[in-house]
Formats: structure tokens, C-alpha cells, sequence
């Protein structure tokens, strides 16, 4: 259990972090007065450390604490998370070396600023922004909610589990806070490679420390029937291949993802890095596993107990690493999973702040100075981490996956003008911009119907094929809307103007 050797060595390592975060100004040293400098590291990472930061980005809280949470709630259905990232690369290794070259050919620091030229389109550039925005908030708030986790854990015992839940989400807020604003992406980079290597140790000794001590076969004897742990309903197919699927091709419209692809320094660091990407699902894999693991191990499950059902779920993965490994050990554990909710939000919070500068707040003061769009950028990065606090109390954290989920459904409907744009220019502007409007609020709408109003505690809607995902739905109508208007407007020679046909890939 916690005491204080664990906490000693979690404080410790966090100091050689912090100290990573701030000798990345230092690091490829360049003008952090510049946003492309601050917000995307020059775009001059190189392979290694892309592959640590694209492995921050994608690997996150989703994976350390919602995806075990979810499974020990709800069972099977959420082992999706395992394939979605596998297809997500071959899809990435098609699309990002292409929007690089055409990006760096261009200058363009985000998606918005590559949509505004190829369709000669500023409203749906700012659209796009806007939608972008939104959709990492609820990705920052799950986050947030993954930092808490360990902080209970740490400070458990301290006073009364609501004042430990509250007194953890402030320290969670105000830590991520001074993170991005004094370090941009060079120091999240290295703090990567450390969030990266701490997990990836605490996943394999955990597994074998279950393996040896006969946990598997107990877990598979003791889980209990009443929900599905090892089987997946029939009922449940088409919700299963409906979020592996769209959750793969959603991954790399969220603006952190492309603001890690575009740091790299060439295309060909672009498609490298995602071919080596995959190995990182492997640990994904065993980490759902913890949802039902725990069952195997007494003490984890008793010391689960101890939390409200509405939290329950987030201390699975704490509540193994705690009962298993020796306090030292666990310290070092605990620290992996919070470094692994704080870089990602870091990250994030760059890539939201990025966006708003570049295509909002520069659509309002076109004359501002590069060094205003980083202090921009810095301040609304902060900005936009105290907004995700908002989406950390409409989900209870033990479903927290829906917070990623929600995103999922919004960022969704930036694809049909983000990959049409990378293939063509034939596609009418007015039709994308129309695909998008219908897209986000049918999915929204869909979203607060599904859950009847209530709290959202599920991205699955009842159809007459059984549930399935509502981005699906809601990307196959934007994508309906935005072919159907693209042959109106060529009926009626309705064109994106000559900007757009002078544009060149």
C-alpha cells in the first residue's frame, strides 16, 4: 500500500520531470517567441522522439485508466480500444505523410489553415477551429480525471474520499496549468520519453506479477457473470465494429495528433514512425485486461470498494499497482500513469491554443505580431484546460471513456474536409461547411437523446441493427450532405473561386 516511501519516490521522479519539462527550452534550442518554435517544436523531431510523442498523444489516460474503467463496468465491449489502434495507423500511413508535404510546401501549422486555402474557404476554416477546440476539451477533461486517480490514491486515508476527490482535481488543474505555459511542446517531448518508459515497465510487471501469483485463473473464476467480461454479446457487434472503426479514423483529426505530426522534421519520419506505432497496442491490450484482472487479486478489489461507485472504476489500475508491487515501486507506477494524463493534456492544450490563434484570433487581429500569437497561444492553452474542468463533472469518471468518446463523434465530422482536401479540390465548399453543421449538432442531439437527457454515460444509440456508434451516424449524414451538395453546386457552377483552383499541393 501508499506510505511514505512511495510518495517520496513519486515526488522525486516528478522533480526529474519537471526538470525535463524546463530544459526542453534548452533542447533543439529555438525561438520560443515564435508559435511554430513554442507549439510544434520547430518541426524538427526526429523519429525517436516523434515515436515517444505521438506515443503521449495517443496513449494517454484513455488508455491507463478509461479503458480499464470501462471494462470493469461494462465488460467486452470495450476491448475495441485494442484494434481501433491498429487500423488507425494504416490509415495514417495513407493520409499524414501527404498533409505533411502539402503543409510544409504551404505553411500551414494546422488543419484549419490547410481547409481555409485548398477551399478558399475562411468559414470553414474557422468552423473547423472551432469544432477542433471543443472536441480536445472533453479529451482534456478525461485527462484531468486520469491525474485524479493517482492523486486519490496517493493522498487516500488524508480526510473524507469527496474532499480527497476534490483537493486531487485542484492540484490536477494547477499542475497541468503551469506545465504547458512555461515548457510549449519541446518540453513535453522529453517529458514523453519518461511517461513512455514508466508505463511500459509498470504494464509488463504487473502482468507477470498476476501471472505468477495465479491471478489470471482466478479473475476467470471469480469475475462476475452478470456482466460479459470474456465474451462479446451478439446484441453488441455492430457497436463493436462501429467504434473500433470510426474511433480509428477519428484519431488524427484531433488537432494534438496533427500538431505531433507535423513537429517531425520529414514525411518519411511521418509514415516511420507510424509503422512502429502499433507496438505500443500490445500494452494497450494487457492494460483492458486490468478491468478484469482484479478480480484475481483480493486486495486490489477490497481496496476498489472503498470508493463510490461513480469513481470505482478509475482506481482499478491504482488499486493493482498498490497491492502488487513494493511501495518503491508503486511510487515510481503511480507517477507513470499521472505524467501519462499530464503530457497528453499538455499537448493538447498547445494544439487547441494553436488553432484558436492561428484561426480565430487571427481572423479578428490579422496584423498580430509572432511573438502576440505565442503569448495568445500560452494564454488560452491555460484557458481551455480550466473549460475541460466543465466536461469532468457531466460524466461520472468511471465512465470517463465517453469524454474521448464525445470527442470522437465531434472531430469526426472535420474528416470528410480534411481527407476530401488531401485527395481533391472538386468538392464545394458550401457542401463541407453544410456537411459539418449537420454532422455536429445530429451527433450532439444523438448524443443527449441517447442518455435520455440525463448524465452521459454511453456514445451508443439504439437502431433497428442493435446500438452502434453515433459519430458513424453522424459522419455517414455529413458525408451524405456534403456529396449531394458538391453535385447541386456543379449543376448550378457554383465554384470555391479562383484562390482555390490556383492552389497547389
Amino acid at each position: 500500500m501508499i506510505n511514505s516511501v512511495s510518495i517520496t519516490v513519486f515526488v522525486a521522479l516528478f522533480a526529474i520531470f519537471v526538470y525535463l519539462g524546463f530544459y526542453g527550452s534548452r533542447w533543439r534550442k529555438g525561438n520560443l517567441k515564435q508559435l511554430k518554435e513554442w507549439g510544434m517544436a520547430g518541426s524538427r523531431i526526429g523519429t525517436t522522439v516523434g515515436w515517444f510523442l505521438l506515443g503521449a498523444d495517443i496513449y494517454t489516460a484513455y488508455t491507463f485508466i478509461a479503458v480499464p474503467s470501462s471494462l470493469y463496468a461494462k465488460g467486452s465491449i470495450f476491448f475495441f480500444a485494442a484494434p481501433y489502434v491498429i487500423i488507425t495507423y494504416a490509415f495514417a500511413m495513407w493520409l499524414m505523410p501527404k498533409f505533411w508535404k502539402i503543409a510544409n510546401n504551404n505553411g500551414h501549422l494546422t488543419v484549419a489553415d490547410f481547409v481555409r486555402s485548398v477551399f478558399n474557404s475562411r468559414l470553414l476554416a474557422v468552423s473547423i477551429a472551432v469544432v477542433g477546440i471543443v472536441a480536445e476539451l472533453p479529451y482534456i477533461a478525461l485527462q484531468i480525471v486520469g491525474m485524479q486517480a493517482v492523486l486519490i490514491t496517493l493522498l487516500h486515508g488524508v480526510g473524507a474520499v469527496n474532499f480527497i476527490i476534490e483537493l486531487s482535481l485542484i492540484i490536477s488543474f494547477i499542475i497541468l496549468a503551469a506545465f504547458t505555459w512555461t515548457s510549449g511542446l519541446r518540453g513535453a517531448a522529453l517529458g514523453s520519453i519518461m511517461k513512455d518508459v514508466l508505463i511500459l515497465l509498470t504494464v509488463i510487471i504487473v502482468v507477470l506479477a498476476v501471472a505468477v501469483l495465479g491471478g489470471f485463473n482466478s479473475a476467470l473464476l471469480t469475475a462476475p457473470s452478470t456482466i460479459s467480461y470474456f465474451k462479446l454479446p451478439p446484441s453488441l457487434y455492430n457497436a463493436y465494429w462501429s467504434l473500433f472503426v470510426l474511433s480509428a479514423l477519428a484519431l488524427y483529426m484531433y488537432p494534438h495528433v496533427v500538431n505531433g505530426t507535423l513537429a517531425q522534421s520529414d514525411p518519411k519520419k511521418v509514415r516511420k514512425t507510424a509503422s512502429l506505432l502499433p507496438f505500443y497496442s500490445l500494452g494497450l491490450g494487457f492494460l483492458a485486461m486490468f478491468g478484469f484482472m482484479i478480480y484475481g487479486v483480493p486486495a486490489a478489489l477490497k481496496y476498489v470498494h472503498l470508493f463510490p461507485a461513480s469513481v470505482q472504476g478509475t482506481q482499478v489500475v491504482p488499486g493493482l499497482i498498490i497491492t502488487l508491487l513494493p511501495s518503491w515501486l508503486s511510487g515510481a507506477a503511480l507517477l507513470g500513469i499521472f505524467i501519462g494524463g499530464l503530457v497528453p493534456a499538455a499537448i493538447m492544450a498547445i494544439a487547441a491554443a494553436n488553432l484558436f490563434t492561428r484561426n480565430i484570433a487571427k481572423e479578428i487581429r490579422p496584423k498580430m505580431t509572432p511573438a502576440g500569437e505565442t503569448r495568445t497561444a500560452q494564454v488560452f492553452a491555460v484557458i481551455f484546460k480550466f473549460l475541460a474542468l466543465g466536461f469532468v463533472f457531466i460524466i461520472p469518471a468511471t465512465f470517463a471513456i465517453q469524454l474521448q468518446l464525445f470527442g470522437g463523434i465531434l472531430i469526426l465530422q472535420i474528416l470528410p474536409s480534411f481527407v476530401f482536401g488531401v485527395m481533391t479540390k472538386r468538392i464545394n465548399r458550401y457542401a463541407l461547411f453544410l456537411g459539418l453543421l449537420v454532422g455536429v449538432f445530429l451527433g450532439i442531439y444523438m448524443m443527449v437523446a441517447a442518455n435520455h437527457y440525463a448524465i452521459w454515460t454511453t456514445t451508443l444509440i439504439a437502431t433497428g441493427l442493435g446500438p452502434v456508434f453515433i459519430g458513424m451516424l453522424a459522419l455517414l449524414a455529413n458525408i451524405a450532405v456534403v456529396i449531394v451538395g458538391s453535385l447541386v453546386a456543379k449543376a448550378f457552377n457554383v465554384t470555391n473561386g479562383a484562390k482555390a483552383a490556383a492552389y497547389k499541393y
